[in-house]
């Protein structure tokens, strides 16, 4: 490399670098954000349940039900939106959603709330995953096998089975692979037929065996 040339590479390699700053900043801004609008949902789920334990609603499940009843369809967004949230960032087990929204309102309307809002995250973990790429599972999981992962799931024929299966069974880590996928090459198109088919089983079976509470 010529003398006159070194200017202009170290010029572009500060670029890049700040262009790999800007576009961390970012990722930790809607991180940030999304992270206060968790703890919100959750601070304010534990107030009304510190309410309704104080107004002796937990006598029984039907008074815990008929206490949350009149707080209107806000109960149900409430708790479609916090399954959304935490699936995005991975704080909580998603079967407690599961269990909260099947003894508050029963298993019908847990049952829709929970998928809804699970199925949701999932797309959303998908398309973060797809616009930032491999440097926002660094973020989110902090390990250098997640790279070897990433590999294997670009390359395997049975990827999609796998993820399927993983979508369909409980216990296996659904947040993290909605991200993986995502710097994949699967299609968006094909990641979501896979959460709408796969997803609600193992949520309805949560919201059945939960509602057996009482």
């Amino acid at each position: 490399m010529k003398n006159a040339d070194v200017p202009f590479a170290v010029d572009k390699a500060k670029s890049f670098d700040q262009i790999k700053t800007v576009q961390r900043n970012k990722r930790q801004q809607f991180f940030h954000i999304v992270s206060i609008f968790m703890l919100a949902l959750v601070l304010s789920f534990l107030a009304v349940l510190v309410k309704a334990y104080f107004d002796g609603k937990f006598d029984s499940v039907e008074a815990l039900q008929q206490y949350i009843g009149q707080y209107g369809v806000f109960g149900p967004l409430f708790l479609t939106a916090f399954q959304a949230a935490q699936v995005v960032i991975p704080v909580l087990p998603g079967f407690l959603g599961c269990a909260a929204g099947a003894v508050m309102f029963g298993p019908a309307v847990g049952f829709w709330c929970n998928y809804i809002g699970i199925g949701g995250g999932s797309v959303i973990a998908f398309l973060l995953a797809r616009k930032f790429g491999m440097p926002l599972l660094q973020d989110l999981f902090p390990s250098g096998r997640y790279d070897k992962w990433a590999r294997w799931a670009s390359q395997s024929k049975s990827y999609t089975a796998f993820l399927f299966m993983a979508i369909l069974l409980p216990l296996f880590p659904d947040d993290y692979l909605c991200y993986l996928t995502g710097v994949s090459k699967m299609t968006a198109r094909r990641f979501v037929w896979i959460i709408i088919l796969g997803k609600p089983w193992c949520i309805l079976a949560y919201s059945l065996g939960f509602s057996l509470i009482k």
